[in-house]
Formats: C-alpha cells, structure tokens, sequence
C-alpha cells in the first residue's frame, strides 16, 4: 500500500498527541461524572425547594444513542489509516481502550438537580436564563437548548417516566419566571 509522504509531521508523534488529549477529555469527564454525586447526594425532594432526579441505563442509552455511534466510529477509523499513515498499532490500542472507558461512562446513570438558581446536569451548573425549552418534548426525555447556539447545544435529561413529569413542571415554572 502506497505510503504518505514524509513531509508530514512523524505519525507516532501525531498518534501520542491525539492520545494524551483524548486521555485529557477521558480524565475530564471522570471528574465531573464523579463530582455529581458530591453535588447532588440526595434524591427526591430537596430542603431549598429543589428537586433531585437519577437517570437509568436505558435512559442514558436513549439519551446517548448519537455519541455511542460516533464514538463506535472514532475506534474502527484508525485502524483502516495505521497501515498507509505507518502508525504504531500501539497507540492505536490505547486510542481504543481510552475510548471504550469513555464509552461505558456514557452507560452510567446520571444525576440532575433542580433549585431556584440551577439546574445540574451532566456535572455541570446551568443558570437558568442560560437555558430554554424547544416547542416539542419527547415522553423519553426532557430537551433544553443552550441559548445563543440554537440547536447546536442541546441538553438532554434522562429520567424514568415518573419523575420527568415533575421535573418538566419545576422546569417549565422557573424558566417562565426568568422570562
């Protein structure tokens, strides 16, 4: 098979910089699936008013359901450019193994919170003037955009279907009064 020219940069340098930042984003999304529970310790009802909810796995397959197939992507693509960019099917590995632990956390389930100020979601801390609510709503999940990305930042929240309703309400209620 034909090679690249070698005026390109060394592959295995490419290769250990694209896998020390996917390592990076893997790290990073630990912290914050970690820092969820610290945040958010209860369920149900909270003492300020607020409201905790936990997805399910299903929920989190359902919600996810894009990411898991671009990342599905992400692990088969290097190994059809290794042979012909001459990388080391060591790093390739690594890619894989890194992208597979991501891949699971995507399975966990989740935990939101609602209070007067906030809304935690994903590890994360959302202002509500920050978030609006699209026409539709799906009965599987609750969708908010980001304001000022349009349809390009969607936020979806994972629940069974007992808890979404309430969570909508509590929803629907704060961001009216923002507006």
């Amino acid at each position: 098979m034909a090679s690249i020219p070698s005026a390109l940069p060394d592959s295995e340098v490419i290769a250990q910089v694209c896998v020390i930042v996917l390592g990076l984003i893997v790290a990073w999304d630990a912290y914050w699936l970690t820092r969820q529970r610290i945040d958010i310790p209860d369920l149900g009802e909270l003492p300020n008013g607020g409201f905790a909810w936990e997805s399910e796995r299903s929920n989190e397959i359902f919600r996810q359901w894009a990411n898991l197939v671009t990342i599905a992507a992400m692990m088969v693509l290097p190994w059809l450019l290794a042979e012909m960019s001459e990388t080391p099917t060591f790093w390739i590995y690594i890619w894989d193994v890194l992208l597979f632990l991501h891949l699971l956390s995507l399975f966990l389930s989740k935990r939101y919170a609602i209070t007067t100020t906030h809304l935690f979601a994903d590890g994360q801390r959302y202002e509500w003037e920050r978030l609006r609510l699209p026409k539709y709503q799906s009965r599987r999940r609750i969708l908010l955009l980001r304001k000022g990305w349009g349809p390009f930042a969607p936020l979806p929240l994972g629940g069974n279907r007992a808890v979404l309703p309430i969570a909508l309400e509590r929803i629907t209620t704060l961001l009216s009064e923002e507006e």
